[in-house]
């Protein structure tokens, strides 16, 4: 004898998949609809300050202002395509600019992740009294605007103003401070001495961070202060060491404001000293706005190229160490 489930009975297992379906859909629109609320900030700032200005320069990178007529005609502004990237590549200032930005890269990089994380470790070992008072001389510096920063430091630096030349000059000791071979290890300090305090708070605070259970089992073990610091600590707050070391590259990258400053005491800076200051000399003294996109555009691909390169190698290191 063959039986059938009644018709109404039937529609409504047919339709509780269905409601339930209708219910997830449900949900994920109001999700989706949630994340773009909140995004729409994010989206907008990110395109006020940063899509829109690239854009800009990208479209301005391909134009000129010429003037026919052997340069006494009207000026006018014509496409040139690739003409600027081709002189801003083949310009040796701009090739010494890249050149001498890297060698700053090299010297202060290092030094400014290795200072910060050593001051954070030994402010965490307990080993320093007055913990508070430590932190906040360190992090003033930062709080000073850069361009006192560096007019604080010129003066310290300029021959028969300084001090502290005077008082080296008194021990027969001799050093320029704004001198061919000194001139970079001048702005490498002015660069630590503003930011050091700044980046070792953000090492502090993640070793704050740090399970207080795995320190104690590696003092049982008999790991003294410095070696539980460099294979007990740093490895833990390897991801604050990688966002420094980024941020840190990105923010030299543009350096700008010191050598700036520090150029009207030195001739050993001249105004295509750095990328930045070409993109400005460019753009303000030589009124080329062309050849200044140009060469902000070259500037923004190495600055996104190096933090690419960056991030894949990092990526990489952690997977192979957590095997």
């Amino acid at each position: 004898m063959t039986t059938t489930a009644p018709p109404a009975r039937a529609a409504r297992t047919a339709a509780a998949p269905a409601a339930a379906r209708g219910a997830r859909a449900s949900a994920r629109r109001r999700e989706h609809m949630a994340c773009g609320v909140l995004m729409t900030p994010f989206l907008i700032l990110l395109a006020t300050v940063f899509l829109i200005p690239v854009g800009t320069a990208v479209w301005l990178s391909f134009f000129s202002d010429d003037q026919p007529g052997l340069g006494f005609g009207p000026e006018r502004t014509v496409f040139v395509g690739l003409r600027s990237y081709t002189a801003v590549l083949t310009d040796p200032t701009f090739l010494g600019s890249l050149g001498v930005v890297a060698l700053y890269c090299l010297i202060y990089i290092p030094l400014m992740v290795i200072g910060a994380l050593a001051l954070a470790l030994l402010l965490d070992s307990g080993l320093v009294r007055l913990r508070a008072w430590a932190q906040l001389s360190l992090f003033l510096p930062h709080a000073v605007p850069g361009i006192i920063a560096a007019l604080i430091w010129l003066y310290l630096y300029t021959p028969g103003l300084s001090p502290v030349v005077e008082l080296l000059a008194k021990g027969d000791i001799t050093v320029d401070f704004l001198g061919v071979h000194t001139v970079l290890p001048s702005i490498v300090n002015i660069a630590l001495w503003s930011n050091l305090g700044y980046n070792m708070v953000i090492f502090y605070a993640a070793l704050q961070a740090v399970p207080r259970e795995v320190i104690e089992a590696a003092v049982v073990d008999g790991a003294g202060p410095v070696r539980t610091a460099l294979q007990v600590k740093a490895p833990l707050v390897r991801s604050s060491i990688v966002m420094v070391a980024m941020f840190t590259l990105i923010w030299a990258l543009q350096l700008f404001t010191e050598p700036m400053l520090l150029s009207q005491s030195s001739p050993m800076i001249n105004s295509r000293f750095s990328p930045s200051m070409y993109i400005y000399d460019a753009a303000f003294t030589r009124n080329n706005y062309g050849l200044a996109a140009a060469a902000s555009v070259i500037l923004l691909l190495c600055t996104v190229a190096l933090s690419y390169g960056v991030t894949r190698w990092t990526n990489r290191s952690q997977k192979e160490a957590a095997r």
